[in-house]
């Protein structure tokens, strides 16, 4: 199954560098992930993790080790965001 992954901001930098560009990279899976197993195969930071959505649907931190992604799905992460 596929899934792609798109980081946002300073996340970018786990991507490979050849996925930096473009902010996403597709992945491969023998089964379902869930949402934690992506973020923990990138070693995403857990504080820089933040805003989750799946195909547009925000997934709550309590239920990213329980959502498990199906093929097609698109993963989106962005780490906490300041402004002024």
């Amino acid at each position: 199954m596929k899934i792609t992954l798109k980081l946002f901001a300073s996340l970018t930098d786990w991507l490979p560098p050849e996925a930096r560009r473009e902010n996403q990279v597709a992945l491969d899976y023998d089964s379902a992930p869930t949402v934690s197993e992506v973020i923990e195969r990138f070693a995403l930071p857990p504080k820089s993790v933040h805003l989750v959505l799946v195909n547009g649907a925000f997934i709550t931190p309590d239920m990213r080790s329980n959502h498990r992604l199906a093929d097609g799905d698109v993963l989106a992460i962005w780490p906490p965001i300041a402004g002024g």
